[in-house]
């Protein structure tokens, strides 16, 4: 099956500018103008790109971010032009802000872990008294990270980014007015789906002066997900939540001694455990989507994706 995943291309496009591989991405840039952002099938977790890839995972995010991309142009343009093959997006360059927008419904993940440290202020935010993990906060609370070239992002806040000139308040303000919005519609989206939008993060950038909504939006890479039935009885009973994101991978690794520290050894992932995580991510599309997921054809995956992305770059010509 790996044969069938893509796990690194190495194509050369015409009119080639630039090539990024990113964990997960990889972005060729054609003429310093378009961007053809090819969703590998490669899995990270803990800042670590696994070792084999997952087929159809690619697929997964990118069908994922494009319906909600789609399903968002009404409240911000965003840098889609084309959706080429089912692992493609081609869209516009721009250049991004050096802040990404998270914004938390729900007390968890890292917000959980600087509260149980007792900490109530988050990038700049109050946090409320008296919460326990998973439960709501009284409205959606940013917590805006900076963005890093190498290494963790790190929290800031909208005084930090102001101060610091990382973004000008005229287009800061408009970026949380925008952030609010698509977390709202996305929470609505995902209510009508029985699923709760716990948090998220949105990237921007501009071209010609305006704001574009860049990269995905919520995938199960860049959001998390819990099951509306049972929220309630399970924060009452103090149980865990049932997520809908990828960090059913991320405890496998634990299980297995793995937690991206010095010293320690990637687990060996057997075939059927890559099948599994590849099964996860389709029922994560079809729950997050409510459409039936159609495997697209990988016999030649490679082949596949560089004919697509040659004809549609034909056509944009």
């Amino acid at each position: 099956m790996q044969s069938n995943a893509i796990k690194e291309t190495n194509f050369n496009f015409p009119n080639q500018t630039k090539y990024y591989r990113g964990k997960v991405r990889e972005v060729y840039t054609v003429d310093n103008e378009l961007l053809v952002m090819i969703v590998s099938d490669r899995i990270s977790a803990f800042d670590v790109v696994l070792p084999k890839a997952i087929p159809f995972k690619g697929q997964v995010l990118n069908q994922i971010a494009a319906k909600f991309l789609k399903a968002t142009e009404d409240i911000v343009q965003n840098w889609v032009i084309d959706v080429p093959d089912p692992s493609v997006t081609i869209g516009k360059m721009c250049e991004p802000f050096k802040v990404e927008m998270v914004i938390r419904g729900y007390l968890s993940g890292h917000a959980w872990r600087e509260y149980r440290d007792g900490k109530r202020m988050l990038c700049g935010v109050a946090m409320p008294d008296g919460m326990k993990e998973n439960d709501k906060f009284p409205e959606p609370i940013l917590t805006p990270t900076t963005k890093a070239d190498v290494g963790h992002d790190e929290d800031i806040s909208r005084e930090e980014i102001l101060s610091q000139g990382l973004v000008s308040e005229e287009d800061y303000l408009k970026l949380e007015d925008y952030t609010r919005r698509i977390f709202q519609r996305g929470t609505e989206i995902a209510a009508e789906k029985g699923l709760i939008l716990v948090d998220t993060k949105y990237e921007f950038g501009k071209a010609g002066g305006e704001i574009y909504l860049i990269d995905e939006i919520h995938t199960p890479d860049s959001s998390r997900y819990f099951y509306s039935e049972g929220y309630q009885e399970r924060q009452d009973a103090n149980e865990k939540q049932k997520q809908l994101s990828k960090e059913f991978v991320r405890q496998w690794l634990i299980e297995n001694g793995f937690q991206g520290l010095d010293g320690q050894e990637i687990p060996e992932m057997s075939e059927d455990f890559i099948n599994e995580v590849s099964e996860r991510y389709i029922e994560l599309y079809e729950h997050i989507t409510g459409d039936k997921f159609v495997k697209s054809d990988v016999s030649d995956v490679l082949s596949r994706v560089e004919g697509n992305i040659n004809g549609a770059l034909t056509e944009l010509a």
